[in-house]
């Protein structure tokens, strides 16, 4: 599929002296904007209102979002490597913005099907191109810190809901002055939910715009000052050859890694999709609903600041100890996390807090470290692509997680009426999630030379000179 000239990836190739440190700030443009997908429980009750719907099928239009972004991610994956960023943030910023703007006319005109299809089907398609777009671009420009590069990139998503709630909830207080985000209970009107998707669209469609225009690519055979290519080939499992989208899904080191992936976000899951209630039936003892509201909203925002945290630092640290270990790491310690939180999370508030937080942290790391994974056993030829493929996982995880959690949840009572112990069978069956995904992380090794691609293929070499390093800063 062409693309417009002024989009194609050799109109943004980077001059000499171009400045890499720029890139990330491009790609945080577009992860923010796209991370309001986690700031969607703002307004939910206010649509169930407006539509005299079932939480269910609000919760639906998430769901939506949430698999059409893996599956977007894995069909779009090989067009985004081929036409390059620009193309890919461009296109992803359309159908964002796209789903905004018909998901208000679906909320004005009350048709709930319009909503579906505007920030469910239209909007996840900008998720799942918008996720992938900076990856391979951000591991080719810091080929010697890809967990620090994609870390940048992908806490903005875990990050974007931070600015998102506040900035949704003072949005809907002016279109209906009657909601008061600082009072309990209170609920916007159907018609502030529409002005804030028109508002949000124009905000995302300035942000993602400058971020697409700012992109770059780095010249053919660049690299940083001092970096030596042969010195990755030193790390156990990091390859120097380079292997295609449709090699990788052949390979066994691509399906351990989905089950790792799909493993650590079901057991993260398992936490977000009942933060609020879990702490508030953990800990109603004698408290007002009032106090129980803020205590679940502030765990809530506490719980994001860990999930964006998380994503940047456990990133950063596989580059210094290697992805296969921080894998052991989330997975490992999280089965330790949720068997504590089960058995002695009700036992104080702070136990409950801090495992909780960083089970979350994790549930963010894995997201930022796995692209650097992947490039560390693929190569950089096709990443993007690959890691596209790679996020059919979170779109599995998107839909068996809540099934898990709430089936189980339903079959022992009522939200809000629960106590520690109901949530405890949910718990374990994270733990044993997290046990399969460790042993999956276990079983991965180098890939095999016969899937890799002929050696022309867009590697950096020793034959790049003096002049290369002239394009660095």
């Amino acid at each position: 599929m062409a693309v417009p000239a002024f989009l194609a990836r050799d109109r943004i190739v980077a001059r000499p002296g171009f400045n890499r440190w720029l890139i990330p700030p491009a790609a945080l443009a577009v992860h923010l904007s796209i991370g309001q997908a986690y700031a969607t429980s703002v307004y939910k009750v206010a649509l169930v209102e407006h539509f005299d719907a079932s939480l269910t099928a609000i919760g639906i239009i998430f769901s939506i979002a949430i698999v059409m972004l893996g599956l977007s991610a894995a069909v779009f994956g090989t067009w985004v490597d081929t036409n390059g960023p620009r193309a890919a943030m461009f296109t992803s910023a359309v159908f964002w913005v796209s789903g905004f703007l018909v998901g208000s006319l679906g909320i004005y005109t009350e048709q709930l099907w319009l909503l579906y299809l505007g920030y469910g089907f239209l909007g996840g398609i900008g998720l799942g191109i918008g996720y992938i777009s900076p990856v391979s671009t951000l591991i080719k420009w810091f080929p010697d810190r890809p967990g620090l590069a994609t870390g940048m990139a992908i806490m903005g998503f875990g990050g974007g809901a931070l600015i998102a709630s506040p900035l949704s909830r003072q949005l809907m207080n002016w279109y209906d002055p009657s909601y008061d985000p600082a009072v309990a209970g209170t609920v916007p009107n159907g018609n502030a939910v529409a002005g804030l998707f028109l508002t949000l669209a124009a905000l995302y469609a300035v942000f993602m715009l400058f971020g697409a225009f700012i992109i770059r690519v780095p010249a053919p055979n660049w690299r940083p000052h001092g970096f030596d290519p042969a010195t990755v080939k030193k790390k156990a499992l990091v390859t120097t050859e380079n292997v295609s989208a449709n090699n990788a899904i052949k390979t066994p080191q691509f399906w351990l890694l989905w089950t790792v992936l799909f493993c650590n976000v079901t057991a993260g899951i398992g936490i977000l999709e009942q933060a609020a209630p879990m702490i508030q039936d953990f800990f109603r003892r004698g408290g007002t609903s009032l106090v129980l509201t803020a205590t679940a909203a502030g765990f809530v925002g506490l719980l994001s600041l860990f999930n964006m945290g998380g994503r940047f630092v456990w990133s950063s640290t596989s580059d210094f100890i290697g992805r296969k270990p921080i894998y052991m790491i989330y997975l490992g310690g999280g089965m330790l996390l949720y068997i504590i939180l089960a058995t002695l999370g009700s036992a104080a508030t702070w136990i409950f807090v801090l495992t909780a937080a960083i089970i979350i942290s994790f549930y963010g790391g894995g997201f930022a470290t796995v692209p650097a994974y992947l490039r560390d056993l693929f190569g950089t030829y096709q990443v993007g692509a690959i890691h596209g493929r790679l996020l059919t996982a979170w779109a599995a995880a998107g839909v068996v997680g809540p099934l898990i959690v709430n089936g189980v949840l339903d079959a022992r009572g009522t939200p809000g009426q629960l106590t520690a112990g109901d949530y405890r069978p949910a718990l374990f069956i994270m733990v044993g999630l997290l046990a399969v995904g460790f042993v999956a992380n276990l079983l991965i090794r180098p890939v095999a030379e016969k899937w890799s691609e002929p050696k022309a293929t867009d590697v950096p070499t020793a034959a790049s000179t003096t002049a290369d390093r002239s394009l660095t800063r």
